[in-house]
């Protein structure tokens, strides 16, 4: 391996996907992050949702028609935002600009939830530089089952290459 002042050109890996790369009907899959107790715990403390569904395990044991650790919808969305943020949206994203979003069953402590996504919009806007894509993002567990499933829409920079 060379030294810092090896003139060899090393491309950067992990930055996200420049808008031409978002093409109306592609499809991916992000990796995997496993919902520990820890991460519901830590989430709902400082997000104040302090429900018993959250905090209070003896009520779902007794008395919850929900059964297990359940983890909020709001953390489990936070998570699919993380896991695209790591894999297609560094150094590309510049603007979020809404979702519509519908929870289809609980996730719990110990699911791993990766986000398939598939491009369903995908336009420049007037200013150079920049375009709008939009995405219909759906959130599994470990099984494959639909946990939540949202359309966001962005605004990516373009690829300064091009």
């Amino acid at each position: 391996m060379n030294d810092s002042r090896d003139p060899i050109d090393y491309p950067t890996v992990g930055l996200g996907m420049p808008f031409e790369q978002w093409t109306v009907g592609r499809r991916f899959k992000t990796i995997g992050r496993t919902i520990t107790e820890a991460d519901i715990t830590n989430f709902v403390c400082v997000t104040g949702m302090l429900e018993v569904l959250f905090t209070n395990v003896d009520y779902l044991e007794k008395e919850s028609l929900i059964k297990g650790r359940l983890a909020p919808g709001a953390l489990v969305y936070s998570f699919a935002e993380g896991l695209l943020m790591q894999s297609v949206m560094q150094h590309t994203g510049l603007a979020f600009l809404g979702a519509e979003l519908k929870v289809q069953k609980p996730a719990f402590a110990g699911d791993t939830i990766h986000v398939r996504c598939v491009v369903t919009e995908a336009r420049q806007t007037s200013k150079p530089g920049r375009g709008i894509v939009a995405a219909v993002n759906e959130v599994t567990n470990q099984r494959g089952e639909a946990v939540l499933i949202y359309t966001a829409t962005r605004m990516v920079k373009c690829d300064d290459r091009m």
